[in-house]
């Protein structure tokens, strides 16, 4: 199956798969990030859950594992041949279930809650690999996957790769970095600017690349006046690359952004959301693109 699961499917199958595996009874606790994660005793029927867990699960050579991805996981482009159980936010259980999963790999932060109580209890083995958005974060993660399956030496291989390349990447952004200022726009539906604060995963790749969050003064995201854009005063903006997207000129001349340096010198960044935010095996790449862009202020994708 390479298609998503159409709503009458999970309404119907995959209630009755749910409450079969309900009925097994055999609740399954969740790995944190400070606990020790148990390898699954069968990894065969693999599931996983966020962009960054799949991409790490393919940079280990496990990928034959698979049976289904979320919508995030687009990458390496093989992945989007394996059938789609749904936005890693808005899963359904019978759409996650439905594919048999012998175990579930799901990075923290999906949901629903109600979504994740039912596959908690659902008796197929889960494990939440912990968000973060540093260096750290991105070990960690590899880390706990392969403990997972139960591959912890190719993955301890993995993050000693992994972190030189970080370390030498981020070396080299703080030696061409001037410190600018950089407002990451999400969206701009009806005309209302929705920006990036801190405990983001903008605010870590833009402070990785060497530039300053203009809104580090807020958490989270959330929608912003024209006049604390305005107050903010970035240098650059950045944005995710989108098909379809609004031309560089039509962002930067709304009235939150023309009157900002960013605005005044024509200054916009846009790569691609998965490779920007993801903080997986690809992220030493994004930080070098970036700070290559911060120092241009060209457009990027990837």
């Amino acid at each position: 199956m390479r298609e998503a699961f159409s709503s009458v499917t999970r309404r119907g199958l995959g209630r009755l798969v749910v409450s079969a595996l309900i009925a097994l009874g055999a609740a399954f606790t969740p790995a944190h990030a400070d606990e020790a994660v148990q390898p699954f005793s069968d990894a065969s029927k693999l599931v996983t859950i966020g962009g960054a867990v799949t991409e790490i699960v393919y940079s280990l050579g496990e990928e034959e594992r698979l049976v289904a991805r979320d919508t995030t996981s687009t990458y390496p482009p093989e992945a989007e041949k394996l059938p789609d159980i749904g936005y890693m936010r808005a899963l359904s259980p019978e759409g996650v279930l439905s594919v048999g999963p012998s175990a579930i790999l799901v990075m923290e932060g999906s949901g629903p809650v109600e979504t994740m109580d039912v596959l908690e209890t659902s008796g197929v083995p889960l494990v939440r690999v912990p968000e973060g958005y540093d260096r750290e974060a991105i070990l960690r993660k590899i880390r706990v996957v392969g403990a997972a399956l139960g591959v912890e030496e190719k993955a301890e291989m993995l993050a000693r790769r992994v972190k030189a390349d970080l370390d030498a990447a981020e070396a080299e952004a703080q030696k061409q970095a001037d410190g600018k200022r950089v407002l990451f726009v999400l969206s701009m539906q009806g005309g209302r600017v929705m920006a990036a604060g801190k405990d983001t995963a903008a605010d870590g790749i833009i402070r990785m690349a060497g530039g300053v969050n203009a809104m580090d003064t807020m958490s989270g995201f959330k929608q912003v006046t024209d006049e604390a854009v305005i107050s903010a005063a970035p240098e650059v903006v950045l944005m995710m690359e989108r098909e379809g997207h609004r031309g560089s000129r039509d962002v930067l001349k709304h009235p939150a952004f023309a009157s900002t340096p960013a605005g005044k010198n024509g200054s916009l960044i846009r790569m691609d959301g998965s490779y920007l935010l993801g903080f997986g095996p690809r992220t030493a790449g994004a930080v070098r693109d970036l700070a290559s862009a911060l120092n241009g202020s060209e457009t990027v994708t990837e």
